[in-house]
C-alpha cells in the first residue's frame, strides 16, 4: 500500500512556487499496548460519552466547544472549523533563512519527507535543495496541518528535503531554572583527561540498528511468562549501587573503566569498600 501524503500544496519562495507533496520521515515502534479490564470477570472496560442527567449521546450530537467563562461556551462544527482562512494551509512561505547551527535542538520537533508533486515540480525542486545545501542555510515557515499552524524549517536530505515541525518560543522552558543551581567550578585536568579517553574509546559511527527498545522486550517475557503460568508476577528487589561521593571514587572508577569499558558495577563496589573499610577498622578497635 503507497504512502499516502501528511500534506499537499506548494512552497512558495518570492515568486516561485513549487507543487509539493509531505510524507511522515516515522513510524510507531513496537509498543505493547494495554487496555483496561475489570478483574473480576476478565472483561475490557469500555467509555461511553455521557451528558449529566441525560446519559450516553450519539457521536453525531458532539460538536467542539470553547469554555469562555465556567460552564458557557462557544460550539463549533467541524465545516466551520475548517473555513478558517489561513494561506498556510495550502502554502508554506519561505520567509527566512539561518545558519542551521542557529537553532536550538530544543526547537526541533517532528521529521517529515518533501517531495516534487510531479514530473514539472522537479526542476524547481531541485534548484532549492542544491541552493540549501551550498549556503549551509536552513529554511523557515509556518505550515498549517491537522488543525494548527506549525513552525517549521527545511533542510536538504539525499535527493529529497527534510521538514521538521518546530515548537514555538512559548513552548519551550528556558533550561536556567533547572541549571541555576549546578556550579561552574573547572574540573580536575586529569579527570577531564581521563574522560576524554573514554568518550574516545566509545566513539563509533551512528547506527540506530544497535539500539532497540529493550522495554518492550521485557514486557513480552513478562507476558510470555504469565501466560505459561497463571501466576502473578512478584517484582524482584534490586539493591542500590553504591554510589561515590569525592574526586578520590571518581578518578579510580574513570580509571577502571578505561581498564575494562565493560566492567561497571565491579569498580563502583571495590570504591564502596575502600570508603567503608576505616569504619570497619576502627568499629574493631573498640
Amino acid at each position: 500500500m503507497a504512502a499516502r501524503a501528511y500534506w499537499k500544496g506548494q512552497i512558495r519562495l518570492a515568486l516561485v512556487s513549487i507543487p509539493v507533496e509531505i510524507y511522515s520521515a516515522t513510524k510507531s515502534g513496537a509498543t505493547i499496548a494495554f487496555n483496561q479490564i475489570h478483574e473480576p470477570t476478565g472483561k475490557r472496560i469500555k467509555y461511553e460519552k455521557v451528558v449529566p442527567g441525560i446519559g450516553p449521546v450519539d457521536a453525531e450530537d458532539i460538536v467542539k466547544g470553547y469554555q469562555y467563562s465556567k460552564g458557557h461556551y462557544v460550539t463549533f462544527d467541524e465545516e466551520e472549523l475548517e473555513a478558517v482562512k489561513l494561506e498556510s494551509k495550502k502554502t508554506l512561505e519561505l520567509t527566512q533563512f539561518v545558519d542551521s547551527g542557529e537553532i536550538d535542538p530544543l526547537y526541533y520537533e517532528r521529521p517529515y519527507y518533501v517531495v516534487p508533486a510531479d514530473d514539472l515540480a522537479e526542476e524547481a525542486f531541485i534548484v532549492l535543495r542544491e541552493a540549501l545545501k551550498s549556503s549551509g542555510k536552513v529554511a523557515l515557515g509556518q505550515l498549517a496541518m491537522r488543525g494548527r499552524e506549525y513552525m517549521v524549517s527545511l533542510k536538504p536530505c539525499g535527493r529529497g528535503i527534510l521538514l521538521e515541525t518546530m515548537r514555538y518560543a512559548d513552548e519551550v522552558t528556558k533550561a536556567q531554572g533547572y541549571f541555576r543551581d549546578i556550579g561552574d567550578a573547572k574540573p580536575d585536568a586529569e579527570l577531564l583527561e581521563m574522560a576524554g579517553a573514554l568518550i574516545d574509546r566509545k566513539t563509533a559511527k551512528f547506527d540506530p540498528n544497535k539500539f532497540h527498545d529493550r522495554y518492550v522486550d521485557a514486557l513480552k517475557e513478562l507476558i510470555a511468562k504469565k501466560r505459561k503460568t497463571g501466576k502473578r508476577i512478584e517484582a524482584e528487589e534490586e539493591e542500590p549501587e553504591p554510589r561515590g561521593s569525592n574526586v578520590i571514587d571518581l578518578m579510580a572508577a574513570l580509571k577502571r573503566s578505561i581498564e575494562k569499558p565493560g566492567a561497571r558495577k565491579a569498580p563502583a563496589k571495590k570504591v564502596a569498600a575502600k570508603k567503608t573499610a576505616p569504619a570497619r577498622k576502627r568499629a574493631a578497635s573498640r
